[in-house]
C-alpha cells in the first residue's frame, strides 16, 4: 500500500505534482497522439465497428477506477473482474469489456509502479492463456498524468495485452460501439479539466455514427457534477463546461449515463424527468473517501445557453452517511498508524514556534 503521509513519499509526490502542470501545458501528449493518427484513413479506434455479440444474449461490461494503491486491494478487485459472480441471488457475468476509469497508479506514474500495482495483480488473476479474452480500455486521471502520460501510453497504447485482457486502445480517449444501441465514450481531460480540440473533433466524428435513438455512456476521470455543486461560487475552475459542451453541442443530449471515479466511494444521482444517471464509482481499491460533509444529495445543474436547468437527486451511496461519519473517527489513530508523519509535523511545529519565539511559559 502507498504510505501517502510518509515524509519521503510526500516529498516525491510534491516534486512531481509541482512539475506536471508545467509539462502538461507545454508538452500535451494528446496532441502528439492526434498528429500520429492523421495518417490513418479514419481517426477511430478499431472498436468503431460494433463489438461482435449474439443477438438476445445479455451484454456486460465492467468499470473500476482508482485502483493503484497496492497489490493486495488491486488483486481483490481484479479477482472480481476476472470471473462470474453471484451476489444476493443476482448473476453478474464477467464483462466482455473492462473500463479503467483513471488513477491506475499511486502516488505518481512510472513504469515500475504500474508494473507493481496494476500489471502484476492482473496477471496473477487472469494469465494470458485465458480464452476468450475480454477487452480493456483505460482513461487517465491526474495521477496517470504526473509523468506527462508517458507510462500510461507505454502500458495502454503501445501494448497488446495485460494479463488475460486484450488492449486494443490507440489513444488516451476512445469510443466503443456496444450492442443494443449503446455507445461508451471515454474522455481525457488532462490535469486542467480540459477537452482539447483534436478530442472534440474525434467525438464529433463519432457523433455522426450514432443513431438518434442510440444512448451514450460518458466515462470521465472526475465527477465534475459533484465538484461544481460543492465549489460553485468559491472556485471558478470547478465547472461542468466540458461535460455540457460534449452533451449539448457534440452529442445532442443523448447521454443516458455519466460515469466517473476520482472520489473513492459510490454515489448515484438521477434526473427524475429524463432518467439520466450520474454515477461516481471510485471504489477500485484505494483508500475510502467520506460520503458525508458537503451536502450533495440534490444537484442543481445549470442550463446550457438558454436551456432549462436540471435537478439530480441522490438515489444511493456507499458507505451510507452514518457509516461514513463513524469511520471518520478512525482518523484519530493516524499518529499511531503513521508515526513518521506525526514526528515530522511535531518537528516542524517546534521549529516554527522557536523561529517566531512564541511565549509558551
Amino acid at each position: 500500500m502507498v504510505s501517502c503521509y510518509g515524509p519521503m513519499e510526500l516529498l516525491r509526490s510534491a516534486r512531481d505534482v509541482l512539475i506536471s502542470p508545467v509539462l502538461g501545458r507545454h508538452s500535451d501528449r494528446r496532441l502528439l497522439e492526434a498528429m500520429a493518427s492523421l495518417e490513418k484513413p479514419r481517426p477511430f479506434d478499431c472498436t468503431m465497428e460494433p463489438l461482435p455479440w449474439s443477438a438476445g444474449t445479455p451484454f456486460w461490461f465492467d468499470h473500476t477506477a482508482d485502483t493503484g494503491d497496492g497489490f493486495n486491494p488491486k488483486f481483490a478487485v481484479a479477482s472480481c473482474l476476472g470471473q462470474d459472480l453471484r451476489i444476493g441471488g443476482q448473476q453478474l457475468n464477467r464483462g466482455a469489456v473492462l473500463i479503467l476509469g483513471g488513477d491506475q497508479v499511486y502516488p505518481t506514474a512510472s513504469r515500475h509502479e504500474y508494473q507493481r500495482r496494476l500489471v502484476a495483480p492482473f496477471r496473477a488473476v487472469m494469465p494470458e492463456s485465458v480464452e476468450p479474452r475480454p477487452k480493456l480500455f483505460a482513461i487517465p486521471s491526474n495521477h496517470d498524468w504526473y509523468d506527462s502520460l508517458v507510462s500510461f501510453t507505454r502500458l495502454f497504447i503501445s501494448r497488446d495485452r495485460i494479463g488475460g485482457w486484450d488492449v486494443p486502445q490507440q489513444r488516451s480517449y476512445f469510443a466503443l460501439w456496444l450492442p443494443y444501441g449503446w455507445w461508451l465514450l471515454g474522455t481525457d481531460s488532462q490535469l486542467a479539466s480540459d477537452i482539447d480540440k483534436p478530442q472534440v473533433d474525434f467525438f464529433r466524428e463519432v457523433a455522426r455514427e450514432i443513431d438518434p435513438s442510440d444512448r451514450v455512456i460518458l466515462c470521465n476521470a472526475e465527477p465534475d457534477w459533484i465538484f461544481a455543486n460543492k465549489y460553485r461560487g468559491i472556485d471558478p475552475e470547478y465547472t461542468e463546461n466540458n461535460l455540457k459542451f460534449l452533451e449539448e453541442e457534440v452529442l445532442g443530449r443523448r447521454i443516458a449515463v455519466f460515469l466517473a471515479g476520482d472520489l473513492h466511494h459510490y454515489r448515484r444521482h438521477e434526473c427524475p424527468e429524463g432518467r439520466t444517471q450520474k454515477i461516481t464509482a471510485g471504489g477500485g481499491g484505494a483508500f475510502l473517501h467520506p460520503t458525508h460533509g458537503s451536502d450533495v444529495r440534490v444537484i442543481e445543474e445549470r442550463g446550457w445557453r438558454g436551456k432549462p436547468p436540471r435537478r439530480f437527486e441522490q438515489r444511493a451511496a456507499f458507505p451510507a452517511e452514518a457509516e461514513s461519519r463513524r469511520l471518520t473517527w478512525l482518523n484519530l489513530l493516524l499518529p499511531y498508524r503513521n508515526p513518521t508523519f506525526g514526528l515530522l509535523t511535531a518537528a516542524l511545529y517546534t521549529m516554527t514556534a522557536w523561529a517566531s519565539k512564541a511565549p509558551i511559559g
